[in-house]
């Protein structure tokens, strides 16, 4: 043991100089070498060491504190603690509360989770968010409404604040979310906001428009455009619903009038605090139709500013069909792979690479060449490539030619994935698994299961298969693939994800289900790792970033039919609260 004892004043004051020296503050030019010589230097270096580790660990007191809560790790043991502690942005302590004691200083922020469960930080692996906060602001949204008087509610509220205003569904909802089993009728919308154009996307399949909008628009029913067909009813009258495919609907969408880029930006920040709201601390989006570089200019303004809420992976969508190649190569130089920080960053290229080969399960020789062409380009640039692809049947065609380019250069390092895919294979799984190709899996069948199971039959029960793909050690990443064709709860999909049911009722893989945990697993590090980020988030561990949620209820013991209605009570991204509820106020 080293006995400290008293020094003269002016010892101490060569102390205190050395002190500053030794632990980077000043200069050794500035301390007089006349006061060293009077000490002993084996008793003032032990004096400083201490010194010095003293206001060292003062300088690493804890920023935030969190206590009393049920923290679920989601590390390799599957720890549960109590208490965790963040400085910097990141994790430096989980365990009990005493743990936490010695890190507590004058200016650390102490949160009492009042037993409340702790998880990390959700990150959809597939979700439109960029494009769904464009317009957010500006549009009405039906997700979460159970009957159809209380969509129409949300309509009349809308045109209230906006009078005269287009009024926008965009989509995320299903006819079958409502009590009345139905679409609403153009009566119904005509009722509710009988002075504004009104515009209602299903999916990307129907969409209903006012006489206003039509007229806005400068079409009708009975001259409908390229590509979308009227519906008419058994009187031979039209119903004011039209139907069309994902191009033409996507087409009939960018006709609308665009929020200005106030409104772009107002809109991204109220949907990321919506999604805060909802315990989501990261984002990989792939793109989408109608979302053109200078889109992402509000989104590039938050982060300037510092004030993005969610991190944000993204990727490039390709807008120009035939010119695709041009597009990537014209745009990439610009954006090397992973450029940018832990709050935005560039992901790669997709989620539509070619438009020849989008949707197309039976594509010729010139749209493989085609595409062919440019994944062995990405690879050679170290670009990560996702796909959309929809059924099993034709995967091979798309796996043929990855498996070429891998012979070339191997893929696994690039993390390239696929989306959708939910009737896939074993087959599939085990090729996908030899390549490293990942599966961003979402909760299609929640909305739109019920046509799929009443079409599939007892097939239905393994789709998505979940536990398969586990099993067979393929990286999958949870998602909605929102906002247009699901509702971007989290919650939703990790219910549905444990008990199979459409938002109809009916049973949607129920021989799949994995278990909490795993389901959890995949809404965080399993979508981490799809953005490189796997050994940096998506588990509470020491030394990972401090995104996590204090949720409303025990998402590991609740009713699984309670899930859904899960909210966050206190987010935090990176040390930093994004989202408080009421009863944390305080934690701001």
């Amino acid at each position: 043991m080293i006995k400290i004892a008293t020094l003269p004043v002016a010892t101490r004051d060569a102390r205190e100089r050395i002190q500053r020296r030794m632990c980077g503050a000043v200069p050794a030019s500035l301390i007089p070498a006349s006061l060293i010589p009077g000490l002993n230097m084996r008793k003032l270096l032990a004096i400083l060491v201490i010194s010095c580790w003293a206001t060292s660990a003062y300088a690493q007191k804890a920023d935030l504190i969190v206590t009393n809560a049920k923290i679920v790790t989601l590390d390799p043991a599957s720890t549960i603690a109590q208490a965790l502690a963040v400085r910097d942005g990141k994790i430096v302590a989980v365990g009990g509360n005493d743990a936490m004691e010695g890190l507590i200083g004058p200016a650390t922020r102490r949160v009492d989770a009042g037993g409340r469960t702790i998880i990390p930080g959700l990150i959809d692996s597939h979700i439109h968010a960029v494009r769904a906060g464009l317009t957010y602001a500006t549009e009405v949204n039906w997700i979460g409404a159970k009957t159809i008087g209380e969509a129409m509610e949300r309509l009349r509220q809308a045109a209230k604040a906006r009078p005269a205003s287009w009024i926008i569904v965009a989509g995320g909802w299903s006819e079958l979310q409502f009590a009345e089993k139905r679409r609403p009728t153009l009566a119904e919308v005509m009722s509710a906001v009988p002075d504004n154009p009104a515009y209602i996307q299903l999916f990307y399949s129907a969409v209903l428009m006012t006489p206003k909008a039509q007229q806005a628009l400068g079409m009708s029913a009975d001259q409908p455009p390229a590509g979308i067909t009227s519906e008419r009813a058994a009187s031979g009258e039209t119903t004011g619903w039209f139907n069309g495919s994902i191009v033409s609907i996507s087409a009939l969408f960018d006709r609308l009038p665009r929020p200005n880029f106030e409104e772009n930006v107002a809109g991204t920040r109220q949907f990321f605090t919506e999604l805060n709201r909802l315990g989501i601390t990261g984002i990989v989006d792939p793109g989408g139709f109608s979302i053109y570089p200078s889109h992402y200019a509000a989104l590039q303004k938050l982060w300037r500013e510092k004030s993005l809420s969610v991190r944000v992976a993204y990727s490039l969508f390709a807008q120009n069909v035939g010119a695709e190649f041009e597009e990537y190569k014209t745009l990439t130089p610009f954006l090397p792979m992973g450029f940018g920080d832990d709050m935005l960053r560039f992901n790669g290229i997709g989620e539509r690479i070619t438009g020849a080969m989008y949707n197309n399960n039976a594509p010729d020789a010139a749209a493989k060449d085609k595409f062919l062409e440019i994944i062995r380009w990405a690879a050679k640039q170290g670009l990560t490539v996702t796909i959309h692809w929809q059924e099993d049947k034709s995967v091979h065609h798309l796996l043929d030619l990855y498996e070429e380019v891998n012979k070339e250069t191997p893929i696994a390092p690039l993390r390239w994935s696929i989306a959708h895919l939910d009737n896939t294979s074993s087959e599939t799984l085990a090729r996908m698994k030899a390549l490293g190709v990942g599966w961003t899996m979402q909760d299609a069948m929640y909305l739109g299961g019920d046509r799929i199971v009443a079409q599939a039959g007892e097939a239905a029960r393994s789709m998505p298969p979940i536990v398969m793909a586990l099993r067979t050690g393929v990286h999958i990443g949870a998602g909605t693939d929102a906002h247009r064709v699901a509702s971007y709860n989290p919650f939703v999909a990790l219910q549905w994800m444990l008990d199979g049911k459409t938002v109809g009722g009916l049973p949607s893989g129920p021989d799949e289900t994995p278990s909490r945990e795993d389901a959890l697993r995949l809404y965080t590090v399993g979508s981490a790792w799809f953005c490189f980020d796997e050994t940096r988030r998506g588990t509470l561990e020491n030394g990972k970033l401090a995104d996590f949620a204090i949720l409303d209820r025990d998402f590991m013991s609740v009713p699984i039919e309670q899930i859904g209605a899960t909210a966050s009570l206190l987010t935090v991204v990176g040390g930093k609260t994004v989202y408080a509820a009421d009863v944390f106020s305080n934690a701001k």
